[in-house]
């Protein structure tokens, strides 16, 4: 048994309860157990570990944040500093603890203000993963709880009895870092001796294995491997704690692996100072400081980059700068077919959608594969969402993954951590653009990344885009008797537009079904899973057919349209779209991140304000203080016209009768 104990003091538990008194009282001293704190706050999220508007900070002083965003019944019963007054070092959640965001600084958090072990019912993969990378222990074994305040003494190997032994090996190690300095400097190509029927992602990890001395070669469900990336990215949010870590434990200069297939992305930060929460806490002069600590890692190492662009930068100097949300840009420019991609945002798996393994990995992680070229993998088993039937007219993508969120076995975790394959006659009728929403969304759905195997389509995305002749190879497919962990069959043809109430991505319904609807305050298209050309080709619909019948924005309603990338503002001018747009009254945003990540115009800035987009997420405080429904690119604009939710259907259907 080892001695290497989890803790070097008693346990002071912190049970994030759903009642904030409960929560309140634990902070202010008084004990409780995990009876009289349940029931537990289920799917806590990165974004309320660590809000946006502190992720300025990269070092120690992340200590100070911990939970600062967390809602509990309308409330936030946890102050700055909290944690580490309260002397906390043993916190307990529900299930599916740690969603959203790829964000490291959340566990980084955490250990800065004390904290030594996470105990949840379930974790989302990216979170642990981190916690493991930086050496903040986790664990889903709830009895630790009664062991611990009985005063029993807890070592690592309890800690990972039930963890694969790469993981195992990682956490006894202390960290990622450490680890890959002693085990993967000399990582080679492994030839994989497994046959029988595979998948098109087991296919592509199996041309991607890496030999090491603590890895199998064979792939196994749930056991830990590396693999060599083909891509690298990472964006501001990540670079200066990147760069942090890495100059604190290997001193400078560093020896990076492979430059030329690292792409650094300025993609969050350039409408900052219009974010209400950055300017009201006074963080933009951080945000400058973050910048400039990823713009010196840039002009250190001579690495490739893409900066974003503010509306006067595109006036004075249209064309100069290819730029773009980060994935987005990925998709766009860079990834290719049965390639391997990785970058430091949960979004990653948008580039799924050109039939490329593409997932979303840790500020550590991203830093270990600087230095080694290296990516860790828990190999996951596998989805098969079998999209039949024809979408009917008004009905996207969008619409489809908020009814795959919708499903009871998707809100209960069967996606976590696997791997959603898109096969299907509604996915082949897709465009890539279409199919990178659904594999977009697969953060949202827990799952790992998702894929589409690659198909004339996926070819001429290439051609038209890049000028890149590419043919489908002909191992590109999942064979026939490949294994999956369960399929999902949707009948496309009896769906309908769907919204997500605020909350969670989850609280999907179809929008018919919505008795009584809500006005509307902010209507938002964009962000990486709404700034394509086919979603502008919607928000271009909708108003046009609007302006032709002399219809206006609804009193009240404030639009925002955010390109995706430059190449898909040069479309919409090209088509004569940004005409119709400014017509009717948009405020149209240069390409970036924004107010889906509560960092540009489109956030709320009052609680009472009602947000409909096109977002991605719509977890408490995500996108300003405000409410957020869900909604496809169509229904944001019908419901920016009609002051209400509601589908471009309804709209037309309604100003017909009238």
């Amino acid at each position: 048994m080892s001695e290497t104990l989890v803790l070097d003091r008693p346990a002071r538990f912190l049970f994030l309860s759903r009642d904030p008194a409960q929560i309140t009282a634990q902070l202010a001293g008084k004990p409780a157990t995990l009876i009289q704190a349940s029931p537990l706050r289920d799917d806590v999220s990165t974004d309320e570990i660590t809000p946006v508007t502190i992720l300025t900070h990269f070092d120690e002083s992340l200590g100070r944040f911990p939970y600062t965003g967390l809602q509990v019944a309308g409330q936030r019963p946890i102050a700055e500093n909290a944690i580490r007054q309260s002397g906390v070092n043993v916190v307990v959640g529900g299930k599916r603890y740690g969603k959203g965001s790829s964000r490291e600084h959340s566990p980084m958090a955490e250990k800065s203000a004390g904290v030594r072990l996470v105990i949840a019912e379930s974790f989302e993969r990216i979170y642990r993963q981190n916690a493991d990378n930086i050496g903040l222990y986790t664990s889903t074994d709830m009895s630790l709880v009664e062991r611990l305040q009985r005063g029993e003494r807890i070592t690592v190997d309890d800690i990972v009895a039930d963890r694969d032994d790469l993981a195992a090996a990682i956490v006894r190690e202390g960290g990622l870092l450490a680890f890959g300095q002693r085990h993967l400097r000399t990582a080679a190509q492994q030839d994989s001796t497994d046959t029988g029927p595979q998948t098109l992602f087991e296919k592509i990890i199996r041309r991607h294995l890496l030999r090491t001395p603590v890895t199998s070669p064979a792939l196994s469900i749930g056991e830990g491997v590396f693999v060599r990336a083909d891509w690298r990215f990472i964006h501001e949010y990540y670079t200066g704690m990147a760069a942090h870590m890495l100059h604190a434990r290997f001193g400078r200069p560093l020896t990076l692996v492979d430059t030329d297939s690292i792409v650094v992305f300025e993609d969050h930060t350039s409408y900052v100072d219009e974010s209400p929460n950055h300017m009201r806490m006074g963080f933009v002069p951080k945000v400058r400081f973050m910048c400039q600590a990823q713009r010196d890692f840039i002009r250190d190492y001579g690495l490739r980059q893409h900066r974003t662009l503010t509306d006067a930068e595109a006036v004075l100097d249209p064309g100069t700068n290819v730029a773009g949300i980060s994935h987005a840009m990925m998709a766009e420019h860079y990834a290719s077919p049965g390639q391997v991609v990785v970058g430091t945002d949960s979004h990653t798996p948008h580039s799924g959608a050109l039939g490329c393994v593409a997932f979303g990995v840790g500020t550590t992680d991203m830093a270990n594969a600087f230095m080694t070229g290296t990516i860790r993998l828990t190999m996951p088993a596998s989805l098969k969402i079998d999209l039949r039937g024809q979408l009917p007219a008004g009905v996207t993508a969008k619409d489809v993954v908020l009814h795959l969120l919708a499903l009871p076995e998707i809100r209960a975790g069967a996606g976590v951590g696997k791997v959603f394959e898109f096969i299907g006659p509604a996915v082949r009728a897709m465009s890539i653009d279409e199919r990178a929403t659904l594999t977009n969304m697969t953060a949202e759905l827990g799952g790992l990344t998702g894929i589409v195997a690659p198909d004339e389509v996926t070819c001429a995305f290439l051609r038209e885009r890049r000028g890149v002749q590419t043919e489908v190879e002909p191992w590109m497919h999942s064979d026939e008797g490949a294994g999956y962990a369960a399929t999902f069959t949707v009948d496309c043809a009896a769906l309908s537009p769907y919204v997500a109430a605020p909350g969670d991505p989850g609280n999907g319904m179809p929008l018919a079904e919505l008795n009584e609807r809500p006005r509307v305050d902010i209507a938002y298209g964009g962000s990486c899973t709404a700034g394509k050309r086919e979603d502008f080709d919607h928000y271009h619909d909708v108003l046009a057919w609007a302006l032709a019948n002399n219809l206006r924005i609804a009193d009240g309603v404030t639009l925002f349209l955010q390109y995706g990338t430059t190449a898909v503002r040069d479309y919409c001018q090209a088509k004569g779209y940004d005409q119709t747009f400014a017509r009717m009254g948009a405020r149209i945003l240069q390409p970036s991140c924004g107010a889906c990540a509560n960092c540009g115009p489109g956030s709320s800035t009052h609680a009472n304000q009602i947000t409909v987009s096109a977002i991605n997420r719509n977890f408490p405080g995500r996108s300003g203080p405000g409410s957020v429904w869900l909604a496809s690119p169509p229904t944001v604009i019908a419901s920016a016209l009609a002051g209400e939710l509601m589908s471009f259907e309804e709209l037309k259907a309604r100003y017909e009768a009238a």
